[in-house]
């Protein structure tokens, strides 16, 4: 009882009768519940608007999500930067790749995440022979194809490495 009490998330939300039971305060919840959906954001530039400052920091999750798969899928080590014009180089490179992240938002009217998973379901399969090696990728679906034609981009080669073995 007592933990539950002293719950830093919970314990607000009960109050202690006169005989020591917990009973649930209900005009806290209700207190608290005008609240809920809403973001306390502060920024040092008072020269924005309120919508651009809520704004930016909704998409701070897309931008968060864009270096995971920069780092991650990309195969992108950590960089440990002590010059300030690779520092630059550095943040210039992350943004380059959000903006393409957005152009093909933009493009293909849907969101980056829908899209890496569906162009991640295209497979690269090497086959070995006896007389040598070959490269195949499998056949885009119509989804793949769309968002393709939407960049602008033309699908990828049915063969993409043939090696014979000498």
């Amino acid at each position: 009882m007592c933990d539950l009490r002293s719950n830093s998330r919970y314990g607000r939300y009960l109050r202690q009768l006169k005989d020591g039971t917990l009973k649930i305060d209900k005009g806290q919840i209700r207190e608290d519940a005008r609240y809920d959906g809403k973001y306390l954001i502060k920024t040092s530039d008072d020269t924005l608007d309120p919508e651009d400052v809520a704004l930016g920091y909704k998409q701070l999750v897309d931008i968060e999500d864009a270096f995971r798969t920069i780092k991650s899928e990309l195969e992108i080590r950590p960089m440990y930067h002590r010059r300030e014009d690779r520092i630059r180089a550095h943040v210039k490179l992350c943004w380059l790749a959000l903006m393409l992240v957005r152009i093909i938002e933009n493009e293909t009217a849907q969101s980056w995440r829908k899209v890496r998973r569906k162009l991640s379901r295209l497979r690269v399969g090497e086959f070995i022979f006896n007389s040598g090696r070959v490269k195949i990728v499998s056949d885009p679906n119509p989804h793949q194809l769309e968002i393709l034609n939407a960049l602008g981009i033309k699908g990828p080669p049915k063969y993409l490495d043939m090696a014979p073995d000498y």
